[in-house]
């Protein structure tokens, strides 16, 4: 069957993740307010993860910075999608499925993804491209909008 692909090139990264919520002074015109948000930051340690989104967020500070929270994200692969439409992050977990070869049973395995999207049917959309070309037999468990407003890449 013929397969359309709907929008721009999607693009993949596997590598060890770190959710951050930081607090910060940022100026906007006159006037400074505080804003407490979430970033997700590749890192190899909670230490390296907290160097990492301090110097990403510097430009954009006016005041007092502080990371509130740093934890190992649940996801191991995101899918970065080059539309600038596609503004928000989703947390997709998907059942790989396999067969026993043993007892001849199906085995689900869950896996979870971050996916850049403007919205949780374009998500969907891109997970299911994202196995388009592969033989794995998968299900699409549950499509959650996060709270991370961006994700820094080394």
């Amino acid at each position: 069957r013929s397969f359309q692909k709907h929008h721009k090139a999607m693009r993949s990264r596997t590598a060890v993740w770190y959710e951050t919520t930081v607090r910060y002074e940022r100026s906007k015109g006159d006037e400074n307010n505080i804003a407490t948000e979430a970033y997700a930051v590749d890192a190899l340690s909670f230490a390296e993860a907290e160097q990492r989104i301090t110097e990403e967020m510097e430009p954009y500070c006016s005041g007092e910075f502080d990371v509130k929270k740093i934890a190992i994200a649940p996801y191991r692969e995101v899918f970065f999608s080059e539309d600038e439409d596609d503004d928000k992050f989703f947390r997709a977990t998907v059942a790989i499925i396999t067969l026993d070869e043993r007892t001849g049973k199906e085995k689900k395995n869950n896996v979870n993804y971050l996916v850049q999207a403007k919205n949780i049917e374009t998500a969907r959309r891109y997970v299911v491209d994202a196995f388009f070309n592969t033989a794995i037999d998968y299900e699409i468990n549950r499509l959650v909008e996060t709270k991370i407003l961006d994700v820094f890449e080394k």
